[in-house]
């Protein structure tokens, strides 16, 4: 029980009290910083077998979707694909001089396969499912501008105002009016700057207070289901 409760508690405990310890405390309090690079190591060590895992539980949930033929299974194929090629195209990168170094040059003589894919496969796919996500954004936007109550309306104007204040088309627009090219992006820049800095702030405080919270929770060993146990 000790192994499988206690333990993980401790190191729990000790790899989240030292990075507060040593934020609070200056570098003259000896031991604090060895400590904290210490823990920092083990962290990006252990960090490389978490990746190590997920690789190794996509590759499974994959495989098993290609097995029984489950909705979408020539997608699950490609993406094992890409998988494999891409990632040993970049474990090899390492290895540029000696046997592999022929095979490691890319179609157009410059960087190696792993970039050359990196820059005319995936970024073109990134940027295409980004593309198809403003539609998304669209249709979510116009579900929030609807004119229902005092709240919806200030949104809807405040909205319309930044979308035009960012664009020459909305200068254009109110160039009619005495100094219309000016007070316009004027206006969309306080907007920016005033109340939606002031939410995105409170957002951003409610956040850390969250994180905080769940993460004092892990600390003292109130939080226990990352070791796949109940609160007790």
């Amino acid at each position: 029980m000790f192994w499988k409760l206690r333990l993980p508690l401790i190191i729990t405990f000790f790899v989240g009290i030292v990075p507060i310890v040593s934020f609070f405390l200056t570098e003259r309090v000896p031991g604090v910083s060895f400590a904290r690079d210490t823990v920092e190591r083990y962290m990006i060590i252990i960090a490389g077998f978490a990746l190590l895992l997920g690789v190794v539980n996509v590759i499974q949930g994959n495989v098993r979707k290609i097995e029984r033929r489950a909705p979408g299974w020539p997608f699950a194929i490609s993406l094992l694909a890409g998988l494999i090629i891409m990632g040993s195209f970049g474990l090899l990168s390492a290895f540029r001089v000696g046997p592999f170094q022929g095979i490691l040059t890319a179609p157009d003589g410059g960087d190696t396969p792993f970039f050359w894919m990196t820059r005319n496969l995936f970024n073109p796919l990134q940027a295409a499912m980004f593309s198809l996500l403003a539609f998304y954004i669209a249709s979510a936007a116009f579900r929030a501008f609807r004119v229902r109550n005092l709240e919806a309306t200030i949104l809807l104007l405040a909205a319309f105002l930044v979308m035009l204040g960012r664009t020459p088309l909305g200068e254009y627009v109110f160039s009619w009016l005495p100094g219309g090219e000016r007070w316009l992006p004027a206006a969309t820049d306080w907007i920016m700057a005033v109340p939606n800095a002031a939410a995105q702030r409170g957002i951003i405080i409610g956040a850390a207070l969250g994180a905080a919270s769940l993460s004092l929770r892990v600390i003292l060993g109130i939080e226990r289901s990352y070791l796949g146990m109940r609160e007790k």
